[in-house]
């Protein structure tokens, strides 16, 4: 009789511009492609059983799932080395029995809208070609909110939401991007932050 052969997996951790997030990277895709789950608690982690379990840890405040990547954000009271294997570990026998990061089905592209103005499709277009990238290498989401008068409104996500850094980002990175490139935008928000 045949045995289901365990997948290989393979973690290794990053450090990125905010001190109480680490992001583990894992060698094969847990969400599509620009598609990211924020989970500020465990009551936001009905379609991930990996969140729920992560929030086992006493030490875990949230926890932010994309492509290839978990990041956990802990509480400032507790250092990385005390927890960090701990939680590598639990990923890790996690993914190694199959099971999936997250249970989410779209009937449709949860970025773009067909009802969307040209302004605004060109906003998330820009976001998600220019900017998604770069703020998941550092372990985290920009997601678009709003745009009205001239103001684009953004949820901040992953290590992102209270990272010291995020606010430089903020206005240094994505509001000069886009306002050179959208006349239209005056300025960017972080909306919830």
């Amino acid at each position: 009789m045949l045995q289901a052969q365990k997948r290989p997996v393979h973690i290794y951790m990053e450090a990125n511009p905010n001190p109480n997030s680490l992001k583990f990277v894992v060698n094969f895709m847990l969400a599509d492609e620009g598609i990211s789950f924020d989970y500020p608690d465990q009551e936001s982690t009905e379609n991930s059983p990996l969140a729920k379990e992560l929030f086992n840890f006493a030490a875990v405040e949230r926890v932010f799932i994309a492509s290839n990547f978990v990041t956990v954000t802990k509480k400032e009271d507790i250092e990385w080395p005390e927890i960090q294997d701990f939680v590598r570990d639990h990923i890790k026998k996690y993914l190694e029995a199959g099971k999936a990061a997250v249970n989410a089905v779209f009937n449709k592209d949860p970025l773009f809208d067909e009802n969307d103005s040209e302004t605004v499709k060109k906003i998330k277009g820009i976001l998600d070609e220019y900017i998604r990238p770069a703020v998941e290498q550092d372990g985290g989401a920009i997601v678009f909110h709003s745009f009205h008068d001239g103001v684009v409104k953004v949820l901040l996500q992953g290590s992102c939401s209270g990272c010291p850094s995020s606010t430089i980002t903020l206005k240094a990175g994505i509001q000069n991007l886009l306002t050179r490139m959208l006349p239209e935008v005056k300025e960017v928000q972080a909306e919830g932050v």
